[in-house]
């Protein structure tokens, strides 16, 4: 049986170097949370999280790794996704802005590296590079940022409008195709959610969900901004 992974992030080489092995090689699953504070995740301890507490993430944290000192090459959305498939700063890679020119999509990934080593590679979620994803051999991504209800999905040969809420969506695919893939091959999986990117908006079910919660206002809530130039 294969060994699983469940991973935020790995250096392009070492997971080269696991994907090159003849036994044992890892399933990867690579989940993507988009503007998400490690302040709103439980596992990290911050006291607002105590008040919504992430227990499904909290329960990977627990039976894998917590990294407490992080680098980000990028913070912006397609630059960040840039850099997270190229191992590539923006300068590097292309993309600089989300308003910047495609993704160039020729350029040496991971996906495209797990796929030289006998990999299936899938992609379902947010993508938001313009271009359309290669070194992949299924994918299913939102249009653009993708909307919170009855978003659009682009795949090879249509776009598809589905009912109901993105992050069920974006979950309900995922596991059609860990479902339906070849199960004789190691695999490697985006599943890149677009929560909880403004604005906001919970599934219907949630509406009521902190309904009776205080959050406190942190300690910037009032700050005047003087002497910062608007974002």
């Amino acid at each position: 049986m294969k060994r699983n992974l469940t991973i935020g992030t790995l250096a392009l080489s070492a997971l080269s170097a696991m994907a090159q092995q003849t036994e044992q090689r890892p399933n990867i699953i690579f989940i993507l949370s988009d503007d998400h504070a490690s302040q709103a995740i439980s596992a990290y301890g911050h006291p607002i999280s105590e008040l919504a507490p992430t227990p499904n993430i909290d329960r990977i944290a627990l039976d894998g790794a917590i990294f407490r000192n992080n680098y980000c090459a990028n913070s912006i959305s397609g630059p960040s996704r840039a850099s997270i498939l190229t191992g590539k700063h923006s300068h590097k890679n292309g993309f600089l802005a989300n308003w910047n020119q495609a993704f160039d999509g020729s350029q040496q990934t991971l996906p495209k590296i797990l796929q030289e080593h006998g990999y299936q590679t899938a992609l379902i979620g947010k993508w938001h590079l313009i271009s359309r994803p290669t070194g992949f051999d299924h994918w299913m991504i939102l249009n653009d940022q993708g909307d919170y209800y009855n978003p659009d999905f682009i795949t090879e040969q249509d776009t598809v409008q589905y009912a109901g809420y993105v992050t069920d969506l974006i979950t309900t695919f995922t596991k059609q195709w860990l479902q339906t893939r070849e199960d004789d091959k190691p695999f490697f999986l985006m599943m890149n959610h677009k929560a909880p990117h403004r604005n906001w908006v919970p599934a219907e079910r949630h509406y009521d969900l902190f309904e009776d919660t205080t959050f406190p206002l942190p300690a910037t809530y009032f700050d005047d901004y003087e002497g910062r130039f608007a974002a």
